[in-house]
Order: C-alpha cells, then structure tokens, then sequence
C-alpha cells in the first residue's frame, strides 16, 4: 500500500518518490532510518531505469550532463558509504543524524518544488543562453552535493538536482533536463544503494513489496496527473514535504 501511495503520487507530479518514501516508511511503519534510506534507494534505481529508458529512447537526455554528475556524485557516493561503513551498525547517533539530514533535504525539495516556475523565468531572464566559463565545474560540484544527500537521505536527485540544473543550463528544454536528472539518478541510486545492501540496511522483502504495489500506481497516477492542474498538485506535495520535514527535525 504504502508503495502504491507513493507510485501514485509520483505519477501525478513527476518528482517525490525518494521525499516521500523514506520519511513513510521511518515515521508511518517504523523502519529505522538506515534501512528506509537504503531500501528506497535500491527502489529508485529499479523505477527510475524504465523512466530513463523512455527519455532515452525519445531522445531527451543530455549525456554530457549526465558524465558531469554522475562524476562528482559516484564518487561522493562512495566516500559517503564508506564512511557509514566505518560508523559500524547504525547506532541511536547516527539514525539521528540521518534523520536530521533527511528532514533538511525535504524542506530543500519542497522549496525548489513550490518555486520551480519563478526560478526558471529568473534563470532565463538573468541568464539567458549564455555559455559559463565554469559550468561544467559547477555541474560536477552539483553532483558530489547529491551523491553525498543521496547516500545519506535518498532524497534531493529529484526536484533539487532538477532546479539547480535550470539555473545552470537555462537555455535548454525542461523535458531534456528532466530527462537527464532522471538518466543520472539510476547510477547514482543503484551504487548507493548497493553500498547500503552491502551495509546491511536494506530489507528485500520490503523492496519487493514496495516494487509491487507502485508499479501499476506509477501508471494510473500518470493517468490523473495528465488531467489534474500543476498549479494545484505542485503546493500540495511541497507542503506535505514542508510537515513531514518539519516532523523529521522535531
């Protein structure tokens, strides 16, 4: 159920599956925080290949962008698993910490959901198409902030990779961008995850059964957000995310 929820709603609004699940299953079932980070992260690799493969296929991705990232954010994946490895089993200490750092990045997504639009017209208004000396440097940076938020919250790769993205390459199309967040998080996940599977903070039968009940819930969401206005679900997820972090950091 608690797969098809979250299914459902990424279906509709395009972002949220990390948001949503992880703060889910720590707060509603009980998971500790270790282990909902690293299930949903194995989750998100496995969902977010079938969406890469259809942004592939129709040609929407920018692998020049994706080599960036995934550039900085492997490596600060890694780095970040080792250090969780060199903490030993998750401890009331560290659960803590992630759960802090999980709260934090909700409240970061929220807000570059709830002001995605402004933040493009300023992009493009201020920035325009002009090439940056330093773009390809910052986009790397980009993506080391995000394999260490990833490897620690499984949440951020989604509408905060998206927006900062915007910002650095304003000229181009949204869906390319979109499309190659998307093509970039399948790595990052699956290395993320995997560190955390070989950590110990992953729970298979749970994966599987998120696997199953988001699936169809992903394609009938789609079905409803195709129809539903985004003026009206983008505030609402962006406040459910403000009191679920809110929650997280209280």
């Amino acid at each position: 159920m608690a797969g098809a929820l979250v299914g459902l709603l990424v279906g509709m609004t395009g972002v949220g599956g990390g948001s949503l699940m992880t703060p889910l299953l720590v707060l509603m079932f009980g998971f500790a925080p270790a282990t909902a980070v690293g299930t949903d992260l194995l989750f998100a690799s496995l969902t977010k290949t079938v969406g890469s493969g259809v942004h592939g296929f129709r040609g929407t991705v920018d692998w020049k962008i994706v080599r960036r990232l995934a550039s900085g954010s492997l490596p600060g994946a890694v780095t970040t698993l080792f250090a969780l490895n060199a903490l030993g089993k998750p401890g009331a200490g560290t659960q803590h910490a992630i759960t802090l750092v999980l709260g934090a990045t909700l409240l970061g997504t929220a807000v570059a959901i709830l002001f995605r639009t402004k933040i493009i017209v300023w992009a493009i208004r201020n920035l325009g198409t002009r090439e940056t000396r330093h773009r390809g440097t910052a986009t790397i940076i980009l993506g080391l902030i995000l394999g260490i938020l990833v490897s620690i919250s499984s949440v951020g790769a989604g509408a905060i990779g998206v927006t900062v993205l915007i910002i650095l390459y304003p000229g181009m199309p949204i869906a390319r961008i979109v499309g190659s967040d998307i093509a970039h998080a399948v790595p990052l996940t699956l290395v993320a995850g995997i560190g955390h599977w070989l950590i110990g903070t992953v729970d298979l039968n749970l994966l599987a059964s998120l696997l199953v009940g988001s699936i169809p819930a992903v394609v009938l969401g789609s079905l409803i957000g195709s129809r539903a206005p985004d003026h009206l679900l983008r505030p609402i997820l962006a406040g459910v995310l403000v009191m679920v972090g809110i929650k997280l950091l209280t």
